[in-house]
């Protein structure tokens, strides 16, 4: 334990070892701290700087904690849920907003984007994606493919796991937090196994 006047400091070595955090994060932290409030120094120890421990935990706690939204904004999870708007296709919209005038996110935490959901669809219905137009090469959760098959969405969970004969394999699988998978798939195929013969 280092210690600067009888309190417990932390020096980037320290903060390496402890929090597992590399040198180069430390120092970009640092030198922005203007912006996010990390902690100044509490002084150096040994020619480095060292930080007050209880302050810069209290820091790094909050800074891992990312803030509630406001109410009444939503993610794009939040619309695909809502609204059975598939992920790829809010995707989409967003990369093309130069040119859709996609509404400008409300709040970031993180890498999370939230919309405020009214002006949200307001625009989107406004915009004329409230009936997009279809194409075979579009890609859909295995939600929308239960609701392409008239399938129970607990139904279509069971053949993602337990595929029966003729099911499509995903045409991408986008890793989510706790080992899960959001399985995508090509609308074609799910609609050739719709007319396969049974």
């Amino acid at each position: 334990m280092t210690t600067l006047d009888g309190r417990r400091v932390y020096t980037r070595a320290d903060l390496m070892e402890t929090h597992g955090v590399g040198r180069s994060t430390l120092e970009k932290w640092y030198r922005e701290r203007s912006a996010n409030g990390h902690p100044e120094p509490a002084g150096t120890v040994g020619g480095q700087l060292a930080w007050d421990a209880d302050a810069w935990d209290r820091w790094h706690t909050a800074r891992a904690t990312p803030a509630a939204p406001p109410p009444g904004l939503v993610t794009r999870d939040d619309l695909t849920a809502r609204h059975g708007i598939s992920r790829h296709t809010l995707k989409k919209l967003w990369s093309e907003r130069a040119d859709n005038g996609h509404p400008a996110p409300a709040h970031q935490s993180g890498r999370t984007l939230y919309w405020n959901e009214s002006e949200w669809l307001t625009w989107y219905e406004a915009h004329g994606s409230a009936a997009p137009e279809v194409s075979p090469d579009d890609l859909v959760t295995l939600a929308e493919a239960a609701r392409i098959l008239g399938l129970a969405q607990s139904s279509a969970t069971v053949y993602a796991k337990r595929p029966p004969a003729g099911w499509p394999q995903p045409a991408e699988e986008e890793p989510l937090g706790g080992g899960r998978v959001r399985r995508l798939y090509r609308r074609r195929d799910i609609e050739t196994y719709r007319s396969r013969p049974r």
